[in-house]
């Protein structure tokens, strides 16, 4: 009888610490004090930095939201403007549409360069549909060339830290194991469009600079005799 008793009451002990812990994880508290902290569950919104924010897709219900946070830019990773729910005057909208089984080094330092240019401007709210892979690839990479993480932390915060069990975090994965982190920071510092002079948008780019040296000079055309 009291090994059945003891066994019911470590029992119950179990299940009061069990939900205490699912509790405490769903309001943030066991969440490491580095990785981006709950804002808004609605919209899976989460702060990364004092003027950082990650979320999914708002709507015209976020707006008073985003005007208490400050936001000056929205960045969007889809391919539909933000247009349709954004009209609050005077933030920015910025539109870098990609996917994450297609990404390359020229997405990632279109974002990263949006973000820093945006930041300066006050707090940027970056996002996608979900709030999830895009955003969540973006943030990682964010943390490793910007803030000087290393791959695994970064890796960490984006599949495990309540964003969402996305099925595309493998792509976002496999993207960021095969980054040369030190290559994107010179590209960013340099201004590069990608980390390869083979890229395209490195060869339009080449290929304009061209065009534009071999244009004459209007001041110095003479007309024929």
């Amino acid at each position: 009888m009291f090994k059945l008793y003891s066994r019911s009451l470590l029992l119950s002990l179990f299940l009061v610490f069990a939900e205490s812990q699912a509790l405490a994880a769903d309001l943030g508290e066991a969440r490491s004090s580095e990785w981006a902290q709950p804002v808004e569950k609605r919209y899976n919104l989460y702060q990364m930095l004092p003027a950082l924010y990650r979320s999914a897709l708002p709507d015209a219900d976020a707006l008073p939201l985003l005007t208490r946070l400050n936001i000056g830019t929205v960045i969007t990773f889809l391919p539909d403007s933000d247009a349709s729910w954004l009209s609050t005057p005077g933030v920015k909208q910025v539109q870098l549409p990609y996917r994450t089984n297609h990404v390359d080094d020229s997405d990632i330092l279109a974002a990263l360069r949006a973000i820093q240019a945006a930041e300066t401007d006050g707090p940027v709210l970056m996002h996608c549909k979900h709030g999830s892979d895009r955003t969540g690839l973006v943030a990682a990479m964010y943390r490793v060339v910007v803030q000087g993480w290393s791959k695994e932390e970064a890796l960490n915060e984006m599949t495990e830290g309540g964003f969402g069990n996305n099925p595309h975090f493998k792509d976002g994965v496999r993207y960021m194991m095969r980054a040369d982190v030190e290559k994107l920071r010179v590209a960013l510092a340099n201004g590069d469009c990608s980390t390869s002079v083979f890229a395209l948008c490195s060869l339009q780019s080449w290929v304009g600079s061209v065009i534009t040296t071999r244009q004459p000079d209007p001041q110095v055309i003479r007309p024929s005799p």
